[in-house]
């Protein structure tokens, strides 16, 4: 497999918040730019303790129309004292590299990316740095005839990034574009310059005052306790699964479960006394988010079906014929009941790589490094007949 990655120049370093930077980024060999799509990720080749390290960020400029590549980067610290190390990707990002430095890049991935065929009006819900695919897709959407709501929820102005742009975007669209500002804890700079609409949280009553019903595409990003309770609410507003898309680390069905955990009360952004009882719980919006993969929630679907070629699981004595819903094998890992380690899902970490011990796959989307031989991506291959994997 030819090498994946190109060289990038870095143009310009801008930071955007007192936690968040952007970078500029153009091909050091002169040639085009990747095409990609609003919602998608770029991944990065990052030097650490043991060689490198793949890392993913949104692309958040005009992915139709710059002319060059950007992405807005949170620097992830360790708390002090902690014995968590700093984040490997933004740290070094934040700390080391200036304009003028090179990265090696992967051309854009991810399905997390606007429906450009729908033409339902669009509700872009982003918790802190989560704003960047969503941004993304608001520039294009500024070009459409479609009506777009926005909620950006942050801790502060200090913190939140990008806000100028999306403004600009809102008012520039002739109403079509409605953004709505929530600051958990504003400062006394945020309530002197008025750089929020709401104090405190999204709450139900907050999306009732402000949406109309009706069919609304949603494209939900952010820290996992936020997409949680956005969850939630746009499911007690009548949202149905099928219109909720959003990035999310972890078991393809994880958020509809975590939905299903008793709730915590917080203080709501609408301040309705009459919604205080049923608020849906949300931490701070600033959390760590690490988002890699799409997935849309759909009705359940027929139950797996027992007729495919067995896929051996050697290491715990499982046996688990191929076919139902699993699109992978650690899908079917998983509908076995067993663990594997996994990370991206989507063939960038090797984090689930384990040992083909038998038969052959064949790879659902190819992995951004070929693994060595005898070793298989689970999370992107499929079996190609009977399979025995060292799991």
């Amino acid at each position: 497999m030819a090498d994946a990655f190109r060289r990038f120049r870095v143009i310009a370093k801008v930071p955007e918040s007192a936690v968040i930077t952007s970078f500029h980024l153009r091909p050091v060999d002169g040639g085009p730019l990747w095409q990609a799509q609003p919602g998608q990720y770029l991944t990065l080749r990052v030097p650490a303790a043991e060689g490198s390290a793949l890392k993913t960020y949104s692309l958040s400029g005009d992915v139709q129309r710059d002319d060059f590549h950007r992405i807005s980067v949170k620097r992830e610290a360790a708390p002090a004292g902690s014995a968590v190390p700093d984040g490997v990707g933004s740290c070094w990002l934040h700390d080391h590299v200036q304009e003028g430095s090179e990265i090696e890049i992967a051309a854009p991935r991810g399905a997390f990316v606007l429906d450009k065929h729908c033409d339902r009006p669009v509700l872009l819900l982003a918790g802190g740095v989560g704003l960047t695919p969503l941004l993304a897709m608001a520039k294009v959407l500024a070009r459409s005839k479609r009506r777009v709501w926005v909620f950006h929820a942050c801790e502060n102005g200090e913190v939140q990034a990008l806000g100028g742009e999306l403004k600009a975007l809102a008012e520039g669209s002739e109403g079509r574009i409605s953004l709505h500002v929530a600051h958990r804890m504003p400062t006394e700079r945020d309530r002197a310059e008025q750089r929020y609409d709401s104090e405190g949280l999204i709450d139900k009553a907050l999306l009732q005052s402000l949406l109309p019903l009706d069919d609304y595409q949603v494209y939900l990003c952010g820290p996992t306790p936020f997409m949680v309770a956005m969850y939630r609410l746009l499911r007690d507003l009548g949202v149905a699964r099928d219109r909720i898309a959003y990035e999310f680390f972890g078991e393809a069905r994880a958020l509809e479960k975590l939905a299903e955990q008793p709730v915590t009360r917080s203080k709501a952004a609408s301040r309705a006394p009459k919604a205080v009882a049923g608020l849906v719980h949300l931490t701070d919006p600033e959390a760590r988010a690490v988002a890699e993969r799409i997935v849309p929630l759909a009705e359940p679907t027929a139950p797996a079906t027992e007729g495919g070629a067995p896929v051996v699981f050697a290491r715990t004595g499982v046996t688990k014929p191929w076919g139902g819903e699993a699109k992978t094998l650690l899908e079917l890992a998983e509908e076995a009941g067993l663990e594997p380690a996994f990370s991206c899902r989507s063939g960038i970490c090797n984090t689930c790589r384990c040992t083909l011990v038998e038969g052959r796959v064949a790879y659902v989307e190819e992995p951004l490094e070929t693994p060595p031989d005898g070793q298989v991506l689970i999370c992107c291959a499929r079996p190609e007949g009977r399979v025995v994997l060292e799991l």
